[in-house]
């Protein structure tokens, strides 16, 4: 290869590496993600992938920057297929300038040769050659590393630490792979006169590299969470595993549970005792935890939902990512009670948002969700650490006494909490309409004040309401609004853009709806919505909380998230 790699962007590169389920392909983001972040680059990584265990083809995405990158591009600057089949999976994301690494067979008839830039690496004849074609993705590692120069010696440990727990002559037969792929890359280098434009970031090495679901899970545990019941779905599972592994370390319980009934009444029981739960499902989930969650509202429990959507219906896209469970979300569970949904952005505000969500359960007694997706929760990039002392866990349980009335009307709505033990009050809960001790009733008036009382601490959750995040310009003519995981693409998208009329308008409590949501869409001359679904469901509920509707809608669901170039497109075209 004769011709010079640049990126798209001087302070970015896209790489992108492909291959079939059981081939390892996970293990090279998980290396390289954190290979780049030891040596000082900003790293972003994303993944998809079909739903199977082996077969099929998979593909990560990794941008390593200059600067902070936080969100999924199309453009490939450097692509790897580790099988054959790979190349037509990712073709539509080709360019002039992308640079394939491959073994010529693996490529075939896939694409016409001449027409690409393809440098023959024997990636599969070296793993073979050092002992079985399983070492690939470590020869494509070794490749990478190389091509951007990070040093082999700080590689070579990072490596021989990850497979320390295989046997001795597994970990010398990666170290070996690593060391050949490092050598090809080396080689790549210097005879492609490759130009990658990227310097390290000193500030990178005080930060955390974490995924959407390790940032749920750490917020779940700084929100004093010691419980947690869910029955495995993807892609929310990632939540239960790390607390699950976690578990002796943070004084945790954690149980998998025989379905997601089960999981979701556990977590209430446990709230009954004394505990912090949460439950952690997907769309297919929270359908048969409805009951539980209509429960909630009536014996006014504590309860904290993590949602992690998928597509649907039904089993949908099992491993694809959409936005399509807000109205789920919003109207489980039968009947009329109050709930809190956040739906967090960035990385940081999902250990926020979920460590707030416990203390907002616990002091007006409702059901809070966190609403993520695929696409955020398989999503790592480098951030600050958080600042734990922004994270203080509040508890609103009250000691008992013996005339102690759990559910006492009070001027705000909210109950005096106990719990059994602590103090020397009964504390009654059932599943039906109740008086103010707790007992079952059918006094037609008693059942208005209840609903009334209940539905009073809806009002009262708008004092703790978390304002939309306004940036761009502030005299903006074009307002651009979205919700949970689209702000990293839709911001950066924007900035593409590079006007001076248009704002974005990030949500990250989408239910109670903010006040100054009007007053934000009210200024605008053009206002255009930003959604990873197929019906403007939060346009919806805009409209019904405020009576505006939007000028456009930008809708995208066919599994994907948008990408930054994609969606800048379409922003461009609407604004003009």
């Amino acid at each position: 290869m004769s011709k010079e790699l640049s990126s798209h962007n001087p302070e970015s590169v896209s790489i992108v590496l492909c291959g079939q389920a059981g081939q390892g392909i996970q293990t090279v983001e998980y290396l390289l993600t954190r290979i780049f972040k030891l040596a000082g680059y900003n790293v972003f990584a994303t993944k998809e992938y079909m739903s199977r265990i082996r077969g099929g083809i998979n593909s990560t995405s990794i941008r390593i920057g200059s600067g902070p990158v936080r969100a999924a591009v199309s453009t490939i600057d450097i692509l790897v297929p580790l099988n054959k089949g790979a190349l037509r999976h990712v073709e539509h994301n080709i360019s002039a300038r992308t640079v394939i690494l491959a073994d010529k067979e693996m490529i075939g008839e896939d694409i016409t040769q001449g027409k690409h830039k393809i440098v023959d690496v024997p990636f599969t004849g070296t793993a073979a050659e050092i002992g079985d074609k399983i070492y690939s993705n470590v020869v494509a590692v070794g490749a990478i590393a190389g091509i951007f120069g990070v040093e082999l010696k700080m590689v070579g440990k990072y490596v021989e630490k990850f497979f320390s727990a295989k046997s001795a002559d597994i970990v010398q037969k990666n170290l070996a792979a690593l060391k050949k792929g490092f050598e090809f890359g080396v080689g790549i280098k210097r005879s492609s006169k490759i130009n990658l434009n990227i310097v390290g970031d000193a500030g990178v090495e005080d930060q955390v590299l974490l995924n959407g679901g390790e940032a749920v899970a750490l917020g779940a545990i700084a929100g004093g969470c010691n419980f947690i019941a869910s029955y495995p779905m993807s892609p929310s599972t990632s939540v239960l595993a790390f607390l699950a592994k976690n578990a002796k370390t943070f004084d945790i319980i954690a149980e998998q549970a025989e379905d997601e009934i089960a999981a979701i009444n556990m977590g209430l029981g446990a709230w009954y005792a004394g505990a912090r739960a949460m439950a952690t499902t997907s769309g297919g989930g929270l359908a048969l935890m409805t009951e539980g969650v209509s429960l909630a509202g009536i014996m006014e429990s504590p309860m904290v939902i993590h949602l992690a959507q998928r597509p649907g219906p039904a089993t949908g896209l099992p491993t694809r990512t959409e936005q399509g469970d807000l109205e789920l979300a919003l109207y489980a569970g039968h009947g009329e009670f109050p709930r809190i949904i956040f739906a967090p952005g960035k990385i940081e505000d999902a250990f926020f948002l979920t460590q707030r969500a416990f203390n907002l359960a616990d002091k007006y007694q409702v059901p809070v969700f966190i609403l993520t997706d695929q696409y955020f929760m398989d999503s790592y990039y480098n951030t600050a650490a958080p600042d734990l002392s922004k994270a203080k866990i509040e508890k609103y349980v009250t000691r008992t006494k013996k005339d102690y009335r759990r559910y006492e009307f009070t001027k705000s709505g909210v109950s005096p909490r106990g719990v059994p033990g602590f103090g020397t009050g009964l504390i009654a809960a059932d599943s039906d309409e109740h008086d103010t001790e707790g007992h079952i009733t059918e006094d037609l008036d008693l059942r208005i004040r209840m609903v009334d009382k209940r539905l009073h601490k809806g009002e009262l959750l708008k004092k703790d309401n978390i304002p939309p995040e306004l940036t761009g310009a502030k005299n903006y003519k074009n307002l651009i609004v979205c919700w949970g995981s689209t702000h990293n693409i839709a911001e950066e998208a924007v900035q593409k853009l590079g006007r001076k009329d248009v704002a974005l308008l990030h949500f990250k409590q989408v239910y109670p709806l903010p006040d100054q949501t009007a007053g934000y869409l009210q200024k605008a001359e053009k206002t255009i919505i930003v959604e990873n679904n197929a019906t403007a469901q939060f346009a919806k509920l805009i409209k019904l909380r405020t009576g505006i509707d939007f000028d456009e809608k930008i809708l995208k669901y066919n599994g994907l998230s948008f990408f930054v170039e994609e969606l800048a497109e379409k922003l461009k075209d609407v604004l003009n």
